[in-house]
């Protein structure tokens, strides 16, 4: 182990606990449990972030079925001060950060900057995980990636490969060409030993994802650090993309599923100089996501029904203190839970209100939502508007679950009995949640995007509808909408309903068969020894 390469990994956000509130979703989640199976696995790495005093927005449902945005300061006193501070340069000004050292969720060392210093001009930049506009992000993206790498610097860590988690980190790049040409190398010579240090994964295939800022924006706040407007054309183009200059300054680069490695070839295949991408797919740590009950049950053999039944009736107790709902533990019940982005669909059940109405009505259907939109998105919050709407509508049966965390994450993910995932293929990545879901023995009833198409295993493991059919099949989305929305319905009514309620032995072979052919394939450790043999070491 000794001789693996050391990594820095690099990330906006990480979920290690749902009380620690530096996370807003899957991102965060996965670097999360990146750094947890990293631990288990005993190889060298270490994650840098941001310490976020008020971490990702809460949010809450008013009484007229609005979404309400707050934010609150969080102190943790399990944060170790490293009695480190490293400088850097924003607009002008100079930025001291603290350093703050995080390993008590067995994780590798997390070391977190911190702006909330004495003397700064701006103490609260690290407040709000995307909060604000773009000045803010930027500045934010200053603090992960320059005072990462002089953190880094500072703390005496030998760093093999940085691996940027998504395009935030992009300006540590900048920071290792910068640190080269100040010792007299050119910028073209400079750049080449860079990429010999960088790995990149990149995420959302949906360009609001991946972002563009101006160059004026980028020499006002102080990102050039020293380069000039040829240098940073050259990685990024003008205007800036992030995801751009990660892929020009990275030796490899990686999409999160085998699909999403042949969509982000095809979106950034007119990328000149770009790294070439490979497919590692998601993981899960199992450790934080698979209930100890279910495990022991499928190793020695027992009924899984049985075990799963007590996990489904914590998860509706939970549900009843948080919302007064109480749901029927002899219902089906079906978990959707993610963040609310058009393309995901979270309303797509609700299309052909005629034909699932009655289903809702009686109770033979039940669905429990939960999701956060981004504070400045107000089409995401249309849609859990509506959702509102509906549970409002059929009060006994469809639940929405308020201020979405990594606690309703694990509950949902153990307790539901189907779940669902219906977004626009091939824009999920990879989903990650269905992967927690399946090794719980939660079957996932999902169209065929992001990791399900290397698990389902129609009618054995969970379902597929949509036939892979996705947005380039159809000359508007009303149409693949439409198409997607009947496709679930005929699984959904005459596969999955008739084989919960007539053949419970069926649905427990299900069970075991989902957990058989997920719990390893798709754990964080086996993503982690891929990073190792695949990215890290040349």
């Amino acid at each position: 182990m000794d001789k693996l390469p050391k990594v820095a990994y690099f990330c906006m956000e990480y979920g290690l606990d749902s009380k620690f509130k530096i996370y807003s979703g899957g991102l965060g989640i996965l670097a999360g449990d990146i750094l947890k199976a990293a631990k288990d696995l005993n190889v060298p790495m270490v994650g840098i972030g941001i310490k976020w005093k008020q971490g990702y927005v809460d949010q809450y449902i008013t009484e007229d079925g609005r979404t309400l945005d707050t934010y609150r300061a969080y102190d943790y006193d399990f944060l170790e001060d490293t009695g480190i501070t490293v400088d850097v340069e924003i607009k002008e000004s100079t930025y001291t950060l603290k350093v703050w050292k995080v390993d008590k969720f067995n994780n590798v060392p997390l070391y977190l900057l911190d702006a909330d210093v004495d003397g700064n001009e701006n103490r609260l930049i690290t407040s709000q995980l995307y909060g604000w506009f773009s000045e803010e992000r930027v500045a934010q993206e200053i603090i992960l990636g320059v005072g990462g790498v002089r953190a880094l610097r500072k703390l005496g860590i030998d760093v093999d490969v940085y691996h940027f988690n998504d395009n935030h980190p992009v300006f540590a790049g900048i920071e290792l060409i910068r640190e080269k040409m100040e010792n007299g190398l050119t910028f073209n010579e400079a750049l080449a030993a860079t990429r010999e240090e960088i790995v990149f994964t990149t995420h959302t295939p949906v360009p609001a994802g991946n972002e563009v800022h101006s160059h004026r924006l980028l020499e006002y706040m102080g990102a050039y650090l020293n380069l000039d407007y040829w240098h940073m054309k050259r990685l990024g183009g003008d205007p800036f993309s992030m995801t751009v200059a990660a892929l020009r300054m990275s030796r490899i680069s990686n999409g999160v599923a085998q699909l999403h490695k042949e969509t982000a070839n095809k979106m950034w295949e007119g990328v000149e100089g770009s790294s070439k991408i490979i497919g590692i797919t998601n993981g899960v740590h199992n450790g934080t996501w698979q209930d100890e009950r279910i495990v022991k049950a499928y190793k020695e053999g027992k009924s899984l029904l049985e075990v799963h039944n007590e996990i489904k009736k914590e998860l509706i107790a939970f549900v009843e203190k948080r919302t007064g709902v109480k749901l029927d533990a002899e219902k089906l019940l079906i978990g959707f839970a993610r963040r609310a982005a058009p393309y995901k669909r979270s309303n797509l059940i609700f299309t052909d209100e005629k034909l699932i109405g009655p289903y809702l009505e009686s109770g033979k259907i039940q669905i429990i939502f939960a999701g956060k939109a981004h504070p400045n998105d107000y089409t995401g919050k249309g849609i859990i508007s509506d959702i509102v709407k509906m549970a409002k509508k059929y009060p006994n049966s469809v639940v929405f679950l308020e201020n979405y965390d990594m606690e309703i994450g694990a509950m949902l993910t153990r307790g539901c009995d189907i779940w669902l995932n219906n977004p626009r293929r091939p824009q999920e990545a990879s989903g990650t949640s269905g992967m927690k879901a399946a090794m719980n023995g939660v079957l996932n009833c999902s169209i065929l995007d992001g990791w399900w198409p290397e698990a389902c295993i129609h009618g054995v493991n969970g379902w597929q509808f949509g036939d892979g059919l996705g947005v380039d099949d159809f000359d508007t989305l009303e149409e693949l909408d439409k198409h997607d929305a009947k496709a679930l319905y005929k699984v959904l009514l005459e596969e999955v309903l008739p084989t919960y309620y007539e053949n419970k032995s069926k649905w427990e072979e299900m069970m075991r068969k989902s957990i058989e052919t997920t719990q390893e394939k798709f754990s964080a450790a086996r993503m982690v020894k891929e990073y190792y043999d695949l990215m890290y070491t040349k």
